[in-house]
């Protein structure tokens, strides 16, 4: 069975499993029609060029990439812990301990993607994912940005990001380079202590200006209890607007080297090997499960109507593999379509119903049968009964008396099989009958 466990903003992301090996998989799935009506062909091909340079154990992989005529595919890792963002709105504050953990990874995170020359751009909590276990995950690269060999900064005119989350000198149009994720990482902290972020407005423009109005720190009277004083002096220091001042910004060390997170085991941390504090609940941990019918019918309304076949040479190179096991042509839907298989679903959807509503039928006409026996066995009953005495009675008086109760016996008949025997009303059953 697949599942929709996910959306973005090209289309979404599938539970799929391989019908090679059986392993579950994440699947994301984007319109080709949205990528070009957005205009956001380079960032969709630049997000599959560098998880396809990338391999490590706190970002979500890339194993497959793929296309047919209407969207392209990403398979990645599946992680069935869901999203921070997921639980941060189901428990709201989260303890001091448990940011811990999750900063820690994220960090780890942060310190590969940058020793890659990668700024992620947009950290926030949606793009948190927790596997089973409950470690942290960062996944969707899709406004990433990769620094030149010769450059330590980016200058692109480019302000894309989540309000909110977004570094102030990134918002304001200004050089950035890996800090600006580190300011990201401070809101994240602030809201898993706070239960907010720092700086709210309805768009960019208001966060944007209340960035440029104060400086937020977090108040002694502001600390939850049980957090500690490092706690919050390393979130106000990630949180700096003006990057020269804020933590990290010469390079990872001094975030890593901070007296909240310096003994931490980092190579245990590493290698998966502490356990978290908390571990999401086992099965899917998604709040994004829709309608397949309308999602599909609703991409090939929007795909009819927006693409044509001279803009779609951008897409020609999308294929990859991540490893040698390369399916062939005999086997190369290695991974369940999502249109093929739902076709499929309500295919055996109708079917069972057909069996489900035969079997029932068979039922209610045994039961009616049985109703039809009892029924007149009655009239019978009551015909050779004093009630009626033929000798003292009309035999119009007789005739009536048995018409009568021969039209409630069919109207009992038709009631039961129009709701079924366990749906019977006892008011309805002594209306029919009488007293």
């Amino acid at each position: 069975m697949i599942n929709i466990i996910g959306r973005g903003g090209f289309g979404k992301v599938w539970k799929v499993m391989s019908k090679k090996t059986n392993s579950y998989y994440a699947m994301k799935e984007m319109s080709k029609s949205k990528i070009l009506y957005k205009k956001s062909g380079k960032s969709v091909l630049l997000e599959r060029n560098l998880l396809s340079q990338m391999c490590h154990p706190f970002i979500v992989n890339m194993y497959y990439s793929f296309q047919d005529n209407e969207s392209l595919y990403l398979v990645l890792d599946l992680m069935n812990g869901g999203d921070l963002r997921y639980h941060l709105n189901k428990f709201g504050r989260i303890s001091e301990i448990e940011c811990k953990f999750i900063i820690c990874c994220i960090i780890l995170a942060l310190e590969y993607i940058h020793s890659n020359k990668i700024i992620h751009k947009d950290l926030k909590p949606e793009n948190l994912i927790f596997d089973q276990e409950g470690y942290i995950h960062l996944t969707d690269f899709g406004i990433s940005k990769k620094l030149n060999d010769n450059l330590d900064f980016i200058k692109d005119n480019d302000t894309s990001g989540t309000p909110g989350y977004i570094a102030p000198e990134i918002l304001c149009n200004q050089n950035y380079n890996f800090s600006s994720d580190f300011f990201s990482l401070g809101i994240i902290a602030y809201e898993c202590m706070i239960g907010n972020r720092p700086y709210k407005g309805n768009n960019k423009k208001e966060i944007k200006e209340m960035i440029l109005s104060k400086q937020i720190q977090i108040k002694k009277f502001d600390v939850p209890i049980g957090w500690s004083n490092e706690a919050v002096d390393f979130i106000n220091k990630l949180i700096q607007r003006k990057p020269t001042q804020r933590l990290g910004f010469n390079n990872i060390l001094e975030i890593k080297n901070h007296k909240w997170i310096k003994n931490y085991d980092w190579c245990e941390l590493y290698l998966h090997r502490l356990k978290p504090h908390f571990v999401p609940r086992e099965g899917d941990n998604y709040s994004n499960n829709g309608n397949l019918r309308k999602d599909i019918k609703n991409s090939n309304e929007f795909y009819i109507s927006v693409i044509s076949n001279n803009n779609l040479d951008i897409f020609k190179d999308y294929k990859y593999f991540s490893c040698d096991d390369i399916p062939d042509e005999e086997n190369k839907e290695e991974f369940i379509n999502p249109h093929k298989l739902f076709e499929e679903i309500e295919e055996k959807r109708i079917k069972d119903n057909l069996e489900k509503n035969k079997k029932k039928e068979d039922i209610n006409n045994n039961n009616i049968n049985n109703m039809d026996s009892i029924a007149f066995s009655l009239l019978d009953k009551y015909a050779s009964s004093s009630i009626i005495n033929t000798t003292t009675t009309s035999s119009s008086t007789f005739r009536d008396f048995y018409y009568e109760r021969k039209r409630r016996a069919n109207s009992l008949k038709t009631l039961y099989k129009n709701k079924g025997l366990g749906n019977i009303k006892l008011s309805e059953h002594k209306t029919i009958i009488g007293n």
